[in-house]
């Protein structure tokens, strides 16, 4: 798994081309102000151990939006960290529970439109803990 973070003062998307026709459809963006993003790719081993992964992800984003003082989440497929790809709904799957594990914690969570290719607006402050990349 590739998780890649970037803590926002504003993230906004528009959802542009939908590539997986077996998801729903969303025509309509949302903006978010002081959010953690989270770009990850479930890899194909990572199905091998999904709840571990799944676990160190949760503890992971937790330590990040602490760094940024941030309860607001927003989880965000992006395909391209890795040559490696899980089946979409193996990596839905992740994000589906993840978001309820974040939740149940006491976050705002959300999800990007999942098998789109998106706009994206972001405005990311200059500081390290505003960019992580982590190998899970």
């Amino acid at each position: 798994m590739k998780v890649l973070m970037i803590y926002a003062r504003e993230f906004a998307y528009e959802p542009t081309v939908k590539t997986l026709p077996d998801f729903p459809d969303v025509t309509e963006g949302r903006a978010y102000r002081e959010v953690q993003v989270v770009c990850v790719q479930v890899e194909a081993e990572d199905q091998e151990n999904l709840k571990s992964k799944e676990t160190k992800l949760v503890k992971l984003i937790k330590w990040a939006a602490k760094k940024n003082d941030t309860k607001r989440i927003l989880l965000h497929s992006f395909a391209h960290l890795s040559e490696s790809k899980a089946p979409p709904s193996i990596s839905k799957s992740v994000f589906d529970a993840v978001e309820t594990r974040l939740r149940q914690s006491g976050y705002e969570t959300d999800q990007t439109p999942f098998g789109y290719f998106l706009d994206l607006r972001l405005d990311a402050p200059g500081k390290s803990s505003a960019r992580i990349f982590k190998s899970l």
